[in-house]
């Protein structure tokens, strides 16, 4: 009975030990906001077939990231989409900002598309930092936006902006 004891007692040690250092990794955590627009320079869709407007897509977006500290960085979303024409979709997306010193953050991110009442789809969207380069080498944390996609007539390019939030920490030098 004294090993069960034990066992719990050890048990909750390790939570509060695990809840303490995350809160410590956390509370040492930056954030960063931008505001994205871009236009989608590649967009090749399959037709599922199953209903009417359901599509898969490959689609890359190009344009910029305004930062609110003033930097503006290229941005480029490399998505895989699956899309129901008035019902929404989802999507998976590499984001790849590039800073004018040569820097770069990769974003993966999780997107889920809603229609609104203009016809357009609101984009609530979450992400893993993944990668970083230059001054941003060994970063690691989450991205949290809201956005809003704008519907392509045959025409025009798909275009989309959001609002991120990055909260991050980067490695001590």
């Amino acid at each position: 009975m004294a090993t069960k004891k034990s066992m719990w007692v050890f048990f909750g040690i390790l939570v509060i030990s695990a809840w303490v250092l995350w809160s410590a990794i956390q509370a040492g955590a930056e954030t960063m906001k931008c505001r994205t627009a871009s236009t989608a320079t590649k967009t090749e869709t399959i037709e599922v077939n199953d209903e009417e407007g359901h599509v898969l897509q490959l689609q890359i977006l190009q344009g910029l990231a305004f930062f609110e500290n003033g930097e503006i960085a290229k941005y480029r979303s490399h998505a895989i989409a699956d899309n129901r024409l008035g019902k929404g979709g989802q999507a998976i997306t590499y984001q790849i900002y590039t800073f004018e010193d040569g820097s770069t953050i990769v974003n993966r991110t999780q997107r889920l598309l809603v229609p609104d009442q203009s016809g357009n789809y609101s984009a609530k969207v979450t992400g893993e930092l993944i990668k970083g380069t230059g001054r941003f080498e060994g970063i690691k944390g989450t991205a949290s936006a809201t956005g809003k996609n704008f519907l392509a007539s045959k025409e025009e390019a798909l275009r989309a902006t959001n609002e991120i939030t990055f909260t991050y920490t980067l490695p001590t030098k």
